[in-house]
This record gives structure tokens, sequence and C-alpha cells, in this order.
């Protein structure tokens, strides 16, 4: 079955007149940060178990934060319901860039992916600057988080974001 994909100002007029629901799909701590009012956060890497009451309510229209990850995952999602597939074309960026309102917390932590890409990124530049700077030996920081990164995208197992969570600025959300 193919993918439906709605504008956002489509999907504005379904929701207004509440033919349809805006299901996110993004990891709770995206959602934190940034989603559209009264959208249903039901993360796709969590079960669909989260979304069923949508099977017999409105339309749902899936959506993440550029539409990638929910092409990913629409289709399975909409048969865990048992209703067709539809997407919100462009995600939250398009809706925001559409003019429609967005809920924006900036207090929340960062997303934990990001939080690991930056500590990676300034990781692997201290490992450089201090190898050039101090002693070549420094590159095996660098090494070491390019060995972690690696491991984590082979087992989904990522240690740093592991410490991260644990972190004061991450503490609600590691609870």
């Amino acid at each position: 079955m193919p993918i439906q994909q709605i504008s956002p100002l489509d999907a504005q007029a379904m929701l207004a007149s509440q033919r349809a629901v805006l299901v996110d799909i993004r990891e709770a701590d995206e959602y934190a940060r940034a989603h559209v009012p009264g959208s249903r956060s039901a993360p796709a890497g969590k079960s669909i178990a989260s979304a069923q009451p949508l099977a017999d309510g409105p339309q749902p229209i899936f959506m993440c934060r550029s539409g990638a990850r929910t092409s990913l995952h629409c289709e399975r999602l909409a048969a865990g319901l048992g209703v067709p597939a539809m997407m919100l074309a462009g995600g939250l960026d398009a809706w925001g860039q559409a003019g429609l309102p967005v809920a924006v917390d900036r207090s929340a932590p960062l997303e934990m992916m990001r939080q690991v890409q930056i500590a990676a990124g300034l990781l692997i530049l201290s490992g450089f600057a201090l190898a050039w700077l101090v002693h070549p030996g420094f590159l095996s920081v660098s090494a070491f988080v390019g060995v972690g990164l690696t491991f984590a995208g082979l087992t989904g197992f990522c240690g740093m974001a592991r410490l991260l969570a644990v972190m004061p600025w991450n503490r609600s959300m590691a609870g």
C-alpha cells in the first residue's frame, strides 16, 4: 500500500475538523524539546501499542522531524494499527516553515543523539589537538571514540549515551 503524503496545511485542516490526529514518532527527548501542540508521542522505537486507540478513532498522520524516519516506519506503523498509511510531508520542519505553531521547550535537554554527536566530536578534535600540540599518543583518544561509535552502530548499545543520560542536565529523563 503506498504511503499517502499530506501537506502541513492539509493536515492542519484535517486536525481542525477532528478527522485526524498527528502521531509524532520521534523519541521522547526529541518530542519534549519541540512538537506540534496536540500531537501524540508514539516513538517508532517503542511498541505500537501506545498508539492502538487510534485504530478506532481519527485518521493517524505520522510525522517526525523531516519526514525521513516516517518514510522508513510509516507502513509498519499503519499495519500495526490496521489503518492506511498517511504521513506529514516534510515533518515538523515543514510544519514550522508553513507558519504553523510548534511548541518549543528550550529548557529541555538537547536530544540524546545530538549530545552524543557533540561529545564524540569534541573528544575526537581534542585528541587530534593534543596529539599535535603535546604528544602523538593522544591520537588514541580519537581512535577510542571511533571504536566506540563503530561498536554502537553495530550493536545498538552506546556507552556514551548511557553516560550522558545520567548527567545532571538529563536526570529528569533518566529516571
